[in-house]
């Protein structure tokens, strides 16, 4: 089986019951932490089988990190690669219903609590990432919170990096792409939130694809949104689109989506964040097909203003 190089495995929806989602099927049967933990592995090890080699995980994502370590056990591949986080912890405890599902703390004390288990995925693991690093946290103004980032970088040869979310992703990967310790960039990864319809950083697509690491793109179909439905009718010319393009490709709107990522920044890794091998399969499909100039255009000119993009979000649900 030939390695996906361009698709990554995102675990938030191996690692915890919900995530803020578009609903597609209610689950009757009540909830087992012992099956779900065997559903995540095995959606690892079909992963695997299917030449996934970059795995994206965090403390955030419930339990993902520790199914991640069990099934890395398993392994001896110095192929596979990993990709975690610090600064949420997940609040949930499973239970759907929960007034509050995740804390976001970027905190020296945070970052070595955290630090203290997702060593335990070395040495697989190779960036180290700000969970959702913003301006108003502060943490990219932490002399402290950079020095011990610089710190686990020497020491245990790993890339730094950190993550985007927001309207204002660009003003942090601004300031992150210039932030320097000891005269070299601290931040040689970024994972963004890049789909057809936030294509806000795509006007730094030079510097995200001239990177020592890699530049990761997440909710490449905008948590659910690009899949057609009938929640959001304004996008029914674009759902006309995407279901044209994927009849011709012969693969499912989820493949349109991943692809038209991949076609504008064809270095990136594209995260999938299929919870089951149905939908992983449909999404690894993106390697199998290339779109022509024309179709990359019409697909672009779905783009909306970043702001429009996070207020919708904002609305969608824990499912």
């Amino acid at each position: 089986m030939k390695n996906q190089d361009n698709i990554g495995f995102g675990t938030a929806a191996i690692g915890r019951p919900q995530y803020i989602n578009i609903k597609e099927e209610i689950g009757t049967e009540p909830f087992s932490l012992s099956k779900f933990k065997e559903k995540g592995i095995k959606v690892l090890e079909e992963a695997y089988n299917s030449g996934v080699r970059h795995f994206d995980t965090a403390p955030g994502y419930g339990i993902a990190e520790e199914i991640l370590e069990t099934w890395l056990k398993s392994k001896n591949d110095s192929s596979i690669q990993v990709s975690t986080k610090w600064g949420y912890t997940y609040a949930a405890n499973f239970n759907p219903n929960a007034l509050q599902h995740e804390i976001k703390e970027h905190s020296l004390s945070k970052l070595n609590e955290q630090w203290a288990f997702s060593k335990n995925l070395l040495p697989y693991l190779k960036i180290y990432q700000i969970h959702s690093a913003t301006l108003e946290t502060g943490v990219l103004d932490n002399s402290e919170v950079l020095k011990r980032l610089h710190e686990l970088k020497k020491e245990n040869n790993i890339i730094i990096g950190l993550t985007t979310t927001g309207e204002n992703q660009i003003d942090v990967l601004e300031k992150g792409l210039s932030i320097e310790i000891d005269n070299e960039k601290l931040f040689q990864s970024f994972q963004c939130t890049y789909n057809i319809l936030d294509q806000s950083i795509s006007k730094y697509v030079n510097e995200l694809q001239d990177l020592s690491g890699h530049f990761i793109i997440k909710e490449a179909m905008a948590n659910g949104r690009l899949i057609p439905n009938y929640s959001f009718p304004n996008y029914r010319k674009l759902y006309d689109l995407m279901q044209r393009l994927a009849k011709k490709y012969n693969v499912g709107a989820d493949a349109i989506a991943l692809r038209y990522c991949m076609e504008v920044f064809p270095n990136a890794l594209v995260l999938s964040g299929a919870n089951n091998s149905n939908h992983l399969l449909g999404n690894l499909k993106a390697s199998q097909f290339s779109f022509t100039e024309s179709e990359i255009e019409q697909l672009q000119a779905f783009k909306i203003p970043s702001i429009s993009y996070w207020n919708e979000r904002k609305q969608l649900g824990w499912n």
